[in-house]
This record gives C-alpha cells, sequence and structure tokens, in this order.
C-alpha cells in the first residue's frame, strides 16, 4: 500500500499550506479530483520526489519513500502528452525503459512482449510520429511494463484523446493495473474516466484531500 501521512508543503511566495494524506491500494485505481490549482501536480511531484515536502510521511508498503531521490523511487508517470520521442521508432521509445546491459535479443523479446500486451503487436519499426494518439499512449503504456515499477501516476493521460480510444485505453489501463497490481494514482477532471477506473476517490480542497463516499 501506498500511503502519505500529513506531508506539509508551502510553494515559494505562495500562503496555502498543503497537507496532505492519503491510502492506495495494488490493483487499484486512486481518483484525485479538485478544481483547476488546487494542487494535483503538487500531490503528483511530491509523490514522485519533484518536490521535498517540510514534514510528513511518505511510505510504500512500509518503506519511506522520501530518502530517494525521483530516478531511484518506485514510481512511473504517465502524462497527458505520451512523451515519446517522435523521431524514433516505437521499439525505440520502449527501450529507454529497459536496464541497460540486457542482450540486445532478450530486449527485442521483451518489447514485443510489452506491445502485445498493450495491444500493438505490429508496431515495432514504425516511427512514433506515424503513430495515432491513442496508440502514442499504448507505446508509453508498454514502456511503463518494462520499467515495472509498482506506482503509476497518471496525470490527466486521456484528456487529448477522442471518446472511443479513450474509452478502449481506459479499460487497458484498468486491466494492467489489476493484472500487474499496480498502485494507480488517476488525477482528472473528466467524471467518465473517474466513473470507469477509480475504486476509491479523494477530493483535494484547501490543501487538503477528503476521502469521498
Amino acid at each position: 500500500m501506498l500511503q502519505a501521512d500529513r506531508l506539509v508543503y508551502t510553494h515559494p511566495g505562495a500562503s496555502l499550506t498543503f497537507e496532505l494524506s492519503f491510502a492506495a491500494r495494488p490493483g487499484e485505481v486512486t481518483n484525485v479530483s479538485g478544481q483547476s490549482g488546487a494542487g494535483k501536480s503538487t500531490l503528483l511531484d511530491l509523490i514522485a520526489g519533484f518536490l521535498d515536502p517540510a514534514s510528513g510521511t511518505l511510505t510504500l508498503d512500509s518503506r519511506n519513500l522520501l530518502p530517494l531521490p525521483p530516478e531511484e523511487r518506485p514510481v512511473s508517470i504517465l502524462f497527458q502528452s505520451e512523451t515519446l520521442f517522435e523521431h524514433l521508432s516505437a521499439a525505440r521509445n520502449i527501450e529507454l525503459g529497459l536496464p541497460r546491459g540486457l542482450a540486445k535479443g532478450d530486449k527485442d523479446v521483451r518489447i514485443a512482449e510489452a506491445l502485445a500486451e498493450v495491444g500493438l503487436p505490429g508496431v515495432m519499426a514504425q516511427r512514433a510520429e506515424t503513430l495515432s494518439g491513442g496508440e502514442k499512449q499504448r507505446v508509453a503504456l508498454a514502456r511503463t511494463l518494462l520499467r515495472n515499477r509498482p506506482v503509476l501516476l497518471l496525470d490527466e493521460p486521456f484528456s487529448a484523446l477522442d471518446d472511443a480510444t479513450r474509452a478502449t485505453t481506459r479499460q487497458l489501463v484498468k486491466s494492467l493495473t489489476e493484472r500487474h497490481q499496480w498502485i494507480t494514482l488517476l488525477v482528472s477532471h473528466h467524471a467518465d474516466d473517474v466513473a470507469a477506473l477509480a475504486a476509491r476517490r479523494y477530493r483535494l480542497e484547501s490543501g487538503r484531500l477528503t476521502l469521498e463516499a
């Protein structure tokens, strides 16, 4: 379980102080909603290690995450924009999620398996710029698979997709979360995303998280 207890943070020059507590379970999607500017990105940045809280705790299965720099935290992030290198192939983009030192044959097998799991078995050689928005998000998910990190942060990941593609990509995220027992935190303004995915819901307002019924 991922747990935060009274994570305190104040942006330089700001008057609002965040004091954030939550719990998120493996195999579930936990939603965080709130008005624009409420601090949802601040929460994700604290979990990812991009911001350092003044006090409080952040643990994964009782392991203290706060001393770890971002690159050592067991966290992957999927943004609204899919963050692929357009000039590289799908396979090369996914390869960036693999540890160094793997033999090429092993890399190719693992990349092919990841693409098959996200429903794109035939796009290894395609340049990212030739893929649709939904395909790019699936390639980004395949890269997340190969990073094999237990916490997945989703920052409005479906907003740029059309309705049909959003629905299929949402279902893919849900099935991957359950299959791999990820702890998935979703920030989304879309009620249909929340209804389709979230097992637990928090509202962020005035610097505090409230668990919704």
